[in-house]
Protein backbone atom coordinates (compact mmCIF):
# COMPACT_ATOMS: atom_id res chain seq x y z
CA UNK A 1 0.00 0.00 0.00
CA UNK A 2 0.95 3.67 -0.41
CA UNK A 3 3.08 5.13 2.84
CA UNK A 4 0.94 6.44 5.12
CA UNK A 5 0.54 10.37 4.56
CA UNK A 6 1.39 10.63 8.31
CA UNK A 7 4.35 8.21 7.89
CA UNK A 8 5.40 10.11 5.05
CA UNK A 9 4.93 13.87 7.00
CA UNK A 10 7.23 12.24 9.52
CA UNK A 11 10.13 10.97 7.30
CA UNK A 12 9.98 14.29 5.89
CA UNK A 13 10.07 16.30 9.44
CA UNK A 14 12.70 14.44 10.06
CA UNK A 15 14.72 14.78 7.17
CA UNK A 16 14.80 18.13 7.67
CA UNK A 17 15.62 18.40 11.20
CA UNK A 18 19.03 15.85 10.87
CA UNK A 19 19.69 16.36 6.56
CA UNK A 20 22.80 14.92 7.14
CA UNK A 21 21.75 11.86 8.73
CA UNK A 22 18.93 10.80 6.39
CA UNK A 23 21.57 12.01 3.26
CA UNK A 24 25.18 11.20 4.47
CA UNK A 25 27.10 8.31 5.95
CA UNK A 26 29.18 10.02 8.71
CA UNK A 27 31.42 8.61 11.56
CA UNK A 28 30.27 7.64 14.63
CA UNK A 29 30.83 10.28 16.96
CA UNK A 30 29.66 12.66 14.37
CA UNK A 31 26.28 10.73 14.01
CA UNK A 32 26.08 10.31 18.07
CA UNK A 33 26.70 14.23 18.52
CA UNK A 34 24.18 15.09 15.92
CA UNK A 35 21.50 12.88 17.76
CA UNK A 36 22.45 14.18 21.60
CA UNK A 37 21.85 17.78 20.28
CA UNK A 38 18.62 17.49 19.88
CA UNK A 39 16.74 19.29 21.89
CA UNK A 40 14.73 17.47 24.72
CA UNK A 41 11.03 15.73 24.52
CA UNK A 42 8.65 17.96 25.77
CA UNK A 43 6.40 14.98 26.20
CA UNK A 44 6.14 13.55 30.18
CA UNK A 45 8.18 10.14 30.49
CA UNK A 46 5.02 8.00 31.03
CA UNK A 47 4.80 6.57 34.51
CA UNK A 48 5.83 3.78 35.64
CA UNK A 49 6.90 2.49 39.43
CA UNK A 50 10.05 3.07 39.53
CA UNK A 51 13.21 3.24 37.48
CA UNK A 52 16.96 2.66 38.38
CA UNK A 53 19.93 2.37 36.94
CA UNK A 54 22.94 -0.07 37.41
CA UNK A 55 26.07 -1.74 36.48
CA UNK A 56 25.75 -5.48 36.19
CA UNK A 57 28.75 -7.80 35.73
CA UNK A 58 29.75 -8.06 32.03
CA UNK A 59 31.75 -10.79 30.34
CA UNK A 60 34.56 -12.12 31.29
CA UNK A 61 37.55 -9.74 31.50
CA UNK A 62 35.13 -6.98 30.32
CA UNK A 63 34.05 -3.90 32.09
CA UNK A 64 30.56 -3.71 33.48
CA UNK A 65 27.57 -3.53 31.55
CA UNK A 66 24.88 -0.45 32.41
CA UNK A 67 21.48 -1.27 32.88
CA UNK A 68 18.60 0.57 32.96
CA UNK A 69 15.64 -1.34 35.08
CA UNK A 70 11.95 -0.18 35.04
CA UNK A 71 9.55 -1.75 37.48
CA UNK A 72 5.80 -1.82 36.02
CA UNK A 73 2.76 1.01 37.52
CA UNK A 74 0.74 -2.02 38.19
CA UNK A 75 1.83 -5.32 40.15
CA UNK A 76 5.67 -4.32 41.68
CA UNK A 77 5.53 -5.98 44.74
CA UNK A 78 7.21 -9.34 43.00
CA UNK A 79 6.81 -12.19 41.61
CA UNK A 80 7.51 -10.38 38.17
CA UNK A 81 7.97 -11.57 34.97
CA UNK A 82 11.24 -9.75 32.95
CA UNK A 83 12.05 -8.74 29.64
CA UNK A 84 15.57 -8.00 28.82
CA UNK A 85 15.47 -5.40 26.34
CA UNK A 86 18.34 -4.49 23.78
CA UNK A 87 17.45 -1.07 21.82
CA UNK A 88 18.55 -0.44 18.01
CA UNK A 89 20.83 1.77 16.53
CA UNK A 90 22.77 -0.29 13.77
CA UNK A 91 25.31 -1.34 17.20
CA UNK A 92 26.58 2.57 16.87
CA UNK A 93 24.38 4.17 18.30
CA UNK A 94 21.10 5.43 20.35
CA UNK A 95 21.34 4.41 24.13
CA UNK A 96 19.25 4.03 27.45
CA UNK A 97 17.43 7.27 26.61
CA UNK A 98 16.80 7.19 23.14
CA UNK A 99 14.50 3.98 23.99
CA UNK A 100 13.57 4.91 27.61
CA UNK A 101 9.90 5.75 26.39
CA UNK A 102 9.34 2.01 24.86
CA UNK A 103 11.11 0.53 27.89
CA UNK A 104 8.35 2.32 29.38
CA UNK A 105 5.38 1.05 27.54
CA UNK A 106 6.63 -2.30 27.52
CA UNK A 107 6.79 -2.14 31.42
CA UNK A 108 3.18 -1.17 31.96
CA UNK A 109 1.66 -3.13 29.44
CA UNK A 110 2.95 -6.28 30.14
CA UNK A 111 3.52 -6.13 33.80
CA UNK A 112 7.05 -7.20 33.41
CA UNK A 113 10.26 -5.83 35.19
CA UNK A 114 11.93 -4.43 32.00
CA UNK A 115 16.22 -4.60 32.07
CA UNK A 116 17.35 -2.62 29.04
CA UNK A 117 21.18 -3.21 28.01
CA UNK A 118 23.26 -0.17 27.25
CA UNK A 119 25.74 -2.59 25.34
CA UNK A 120 29.34 -1.97 24.17
CA UNK A 121 29.26 -0.12 20.48
CA UNK A 122 31.21 -0.31 17.70
CA UNK A 123 33.19 0.63 15.86
CA UNK A 124 35.34 0.76 18.91
CA UNK A 125 34.01 -2.73 20.44
CA UNK A 126 33.34 -4.60 17.39
CA UNK A 127 31.58 -8.04 17.60
CA UNK A 128 30.94 -9.78 19.79
CA UNK A 129 31.24 -7.24 22.35
CA UNK A 130 27.20 -6.29 22.18
CA UNK A 131 26.35 -9.60 21.97
CA UNK A 132 28.47 -10.92 25.05
CA UNK A 133 27.72 -7.74 27.14
CA UNK A 134 23.59 -8.31 26.25
CA UNK A 135 24.16 -11.92 27.48
CA UNK A 136 26.16 -11.48 30.37
CA UNK A 137 23.14 -9.36 31.16
CA UNK A 138 20.60 -12.23 30.09
CA UNK A 139 22.54 -14.36 32.78
CA UNK A 140 22.40 -11.73 35.28
CA UNK A 141 18.50 -11.12 35.05
CA UNK A 142 18.27 -14.61 35.49
CA UNK A 143 19.91 -15.14 38.40
CA UNK A 144 19.03 -11.77 39.85
CA UNK A 145 15.73 -11.42 39.31
CA UNK A 146 13.89 -12.66 42.62
CA UNK A 147 16.26 -10.01 43.95
CA UNK A 148 14.36 -7.56 42.09
CA UNK A 149 10.75 -8.76 42.67
CA UNK A 150 11.42 -10.74 39.75
CA UNK A 151 10.27 -14.18 38.60
CA UNK A 152 13.71 -16.10 37.08
CA UNK A 153 11.34 -18.53 35.39
CA UNK A 154 9.94 -16.05 33.43
CA UNK A 155 12.15 -13.93 31.29
CA UNK A 156 11.88 -12.94 27.45
CA UNK A 157 13.86 -10.99 25.33
CA UNK A 158 13.12 -8.36 23.05
CA UNK A 159 15.04 -5.77 20.62
CA UNK A 160 14.56 -3.59 17.74
CA UNK A 161 17.01 -3.16 14.64
CA UNK A 162 19.83 -4.52 15.77
CA UNK A 163 18.59 -4.82 19.15
CA UNK A 164 16.11 -7.49 17.30
CA UNK A 165 19.74 -8.83 16.10
CA UNK A 166 20.99 -9.41 19.60
CA UNK A 167 17.18 -10.31 21.02
CA UNK A 168 17.68 -13.59 18.25
CA UNK A 169 20.76 -14.28 19.34
CA UNK A 170 20.44 -14.58 23.00
CA UNK A 171 18.29 -17.78 22.65
CA UNK A 172 21.21 -19.05 20.10
CA UNK A 173 23.74 -18.13 23.21
CA UNK A 174 21.26 -19.50 25.68
CA UNK A 175 20.93 -23.06 23.97
CA UNK A 176 24.87 -23.54 22.66
CA UNK A 177 26.14 -22.75 25.99
CA UNK A 178 24.00 -24.19 28.46
CA UNK A 179 22.52 -21.02 29.73
CA UNK A 180 19.30 -19.35 30.32
CA UNK A 181 16.85 -19.99 28.23
CA UNK A 182 14.51 -16.91 27.17
CA UNK A 183 10.71 -18.08 27.38
CA UNK A 184 9.98 -15.92 24.52
CA UNK A 185 11.63 -13.79 21.58
CA UNK A 186 10.29 -10.49 20.32
CA UNK A 187 12.21 -9.35 17.78
CA UNK A 188 11.05 -5.97 16.05
CA UNK A 189 12.30 -4.97 12.61
CA UNK A 190 15.34 -7.39 13.19
CA UNK A 191 18.60 -6.75 11.72
CA UNK A 192 20.05 -10.17 10.74
CA UNK A 193 21.74 -10.16 7.38
CA UNK A 194 24.90 -8.52 6.42
CA UNK A 195 24.87 -9.87 3.21
CA UNK A 196 21.83 -6.96 2.33
CA UNK A 197 21.12 -8.50 -1.25
CA UNK A 198 16.78 -9.17 -0.66
CA UNK A 199 14.54 -7.15 -2.58
CA UNK A 200 13.23 -4.97 0.14
CA UNK A 201 16.46 -3.47 0.26
CA UNK A 202 16.28 -2.77 -3.36
CA UNK A 203 13.15 -1.70 -3.14
CA UNK A 204 13.65 0.35 0.25
CA UNK A 205 17.00 1.77 -0.38
CA UNK A 206 16.13 5.26 -0.20
CA UNK A 207 13.59 7.72 0.74
CA UNK A 208 12.73 6.19 4.05
CA UNK A 209 15.44 8.21 6.42
CA UNK A 210 17.21 4.98 7.36
CA UNK A 211 18.97 3.68 3.70
CA UNK A 212 20.83 1.02 2.67
CA UNK A 213 23.85 2.95 2.62
CA UNK A 214 23.53 3.57 6.28
CA UNK A 215 22.79 -0.08 7.06
CA UNK A 216 25.95 -1.46 4.90
CA UNK A 217 28.00 0.91 7.48
CA UNK A 218 26.64 -0.26 10.01
CA UNK A 219 27.07 -3.48 9.43
CA UNK A 220 31.09 -2.67 9.09
CA UNK A 221 31.06 -0.57 12.10
CA UNK A 222 30.16 -3.98 13.62
CA UNK A 223 32.23 -6.31 11.87
CA UNK A 224 35.12 -4.59 10.87
CA UNK A 225 35.49 -3.54 7.15
CA UNK A 226 36.52 -7.67 6.24
CA UNK A 227 33.18 -8.53 7.75
CA UNK A 228 33.83 -10.91 10.54
CA UNK A 229 37.73 -11.35 10.21
CA UNK A 230 37.43 -12.75 6.77
CA UNK A 231 40.04 -10.83 5.58
CA UNK A 232 39.29 -9.99 2.01
CA UNK A 233 37.92 -6.27 2.50
CA UNK A 234 34.45 -6.70 2.26
CA UNK A 235 31.37 -7.89 4.46
CA UNK A 236 30.21 -11.33 3.49
CA UNK A 237 26.63 -13.16 2.80
CA UNK A 238 25.14 -14.32 6.00
CA UNK A 239 26.29 -18.01 5.56
CA UNK A 240 30.28 -16.72 5.94
CA UNK A 241 29.27 -15.10 9.18
CA UNK A 242 29.11 -15.97 13.04
CA UNK A 243 25.39 -16.62 13.59
CA UNK A 244 25.93 -14.64 17.09
CA UNK A 245 26.39 -11.99 14.55
CA UNK A 246 23.38 -12.68 12.09
CA UNK A 247 21.38 -15.37 13.50
CA UNK A 248 20.09 -16.18 9.65
CA UNK A 249 23.50 -17.93 9.43
CA UNK A 250 23.06 -20.43 11.78
CA UNK A 251 22.60 -24.27 10.49
CA UNK A 252 20.04 -24.91 13.41
CA UNK A 253 17.28 -22.93 14.69
CA UNK A 254 15.75 -26.10 16.73
CA UNK A 255 15.03 -25.69 20.56
CA UNK A 256 14.71 -21.85 20.40
CA UNK A 257 11.73 -20.43 22.31
CA UNK A 258 8.78 -18.71 20.41
CA UNK A 259 9.02 -15.63 19.09
CA UNK A 260 6.96 -12.63 17.93
CA UNK A 261 8.25 -10.36 14.71
CA UNK A 262 7.48 -7.40 13.25
CA UNK A 263 8.63 -6.04 10.40
CA UNK A 264 7.68 -2.88 7.99
CA UNK A 265 6.74 -2.65 4.43
CA UNK A 266 8.75 0.32 3.57
CA UNK A 267 12.03 -0.92 5.40
CA UNK A 268 15.43 -2.59 3.77
CA UNK A 269 14.87 -5.20 6.77
CA UNK A 270 11.79 -6.56 5.80
CA UNK A 271 12.86 -9.63 3.88
CA UNK A 272 15.34 -10.51 6.34
CA UNK A 273 12.99 -10.41 9.46
CA UNK A 274 10.86 -12.54 7.58
CA UNK A 275 12.62 -14.75 6.12
CA UNK A 276 13.74 -15.37 9.81
CA UNK A 277 10.23 -16.26 10.85
CA UNK A 278 10.06 -18.58 7.80
CA UNK A 279 13.44 -20.53 9.59
CA UNK A 280 11.99 -20.86 12.97
CA UNK A 281 9.04 -22.28 12.03
CA UNK A 282 10.66 -24.88 9.76
CA UNK A 283 12.90 -25.69 12.93
CA UNK A 284 9.42 -26.31 14.86
CA UNK A 285 9.55 -22.70 16.54
CA UNK A 286 6.42 -21.12 17.12
CA UNK A 287 6.31 -17.76 15.52
CA UNK A 288 4.16 -14.98 14.68
CA UNK A 289 5.50 -12.24 11.77
CA UNK A 290 3.40 -9.43 10.63
CA UNK A 291 4.41 -6.98 8.31
CA UNK A 292 2.48 -3.39 9.43
CA UNK A 293 2.14 -1.59 5.85
CA UNK A 294 2.40 1.94 4.56
CA UNK A 295 5.30 2.79 7.55
CA UNK A 296 9.08 2.59 7.88
CA UNK A 297 11.63 1.66 9.80
CA UNK A 298 11.67 2.72 13.49
CA UNK A 299 7.48 3.25 13.12
CA UNK A 300 7.31 0.78 16.55
CA UNK A 301 8.27 3.73 18.61
CA UNK A 302 5.19 6.50 17.64
CA UNK A 303 2.65 4.71 18.64
CA UNK A 304 0.67 8.39 19.98
CA UNK A 305 1.01 9.35 15.63
CA UNK A 306 0.87 6.57 13.50
CA UNK A 307 -2.16 3.88 13.93
CA UNK A 308 0.02 1.14 12.77
CA UNK A 309 2.25 1.48 15.87
CA UNK A 310 -0.23 1.85 18.21
CA UNK A 311 -1.27 -1.77 16.64
CA UNK A 312 1.89 -3.36 16.25
CA UNK A 313 2.49 -2.29 20.23
CA UNK A 314 -0.81 -3.90 21.31
CA UNK A 315 -0.15 -6.90 19.49
CA UNK A 316 3.60 -7.52 20.75
CA UNK A 317 2.49 -6.17 23.97
CA UNK A 318 0.52 -8.94 23.69
CA UNK A 319 1.86 -11.58 22.90
CA UNK A 320 4.86 -11.41 25.50
CA UNK A 321 1.91 -11.21 28.05
CA UNK A 322 0.50 -14.44 27.16
CA UNK A 323 4.11 -15.82 27.31
CA UNK A 324 4.94 -14.52 30.23
CA UNK A 325 1.72 -15.85 32.08
CA UNK A 326 0.87 -18.88 31.20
Amino acid sequence: MPLDPVAKTIIELTEAHFPRLGTEVLDAAEARRILAAQPARAAVPVPVARVEDRRVPGPAGAPEVPVRLYWPREGADGGLPVVVFCHGGGFVICDLDSHDGICRDLANATGALVVSVDYRRAPEHRFPAAAEDAYAVLCWAAAHAAEEGGDPARVAVAGDSAGGNLAAVLPLMARDQGGPMPVFQLLIYPMLDPARNTPSYRQNARGYFVTADHLRWYWEQYLGADGDGNGDGDVHPCTDVHPYASPLAAADLSGLPPAHILTAEYDPLRDEGEAYGRRLREAGVAVDVRRYDGVFHGFFGMPGQLPAAAEANEAAHAALRTALNR
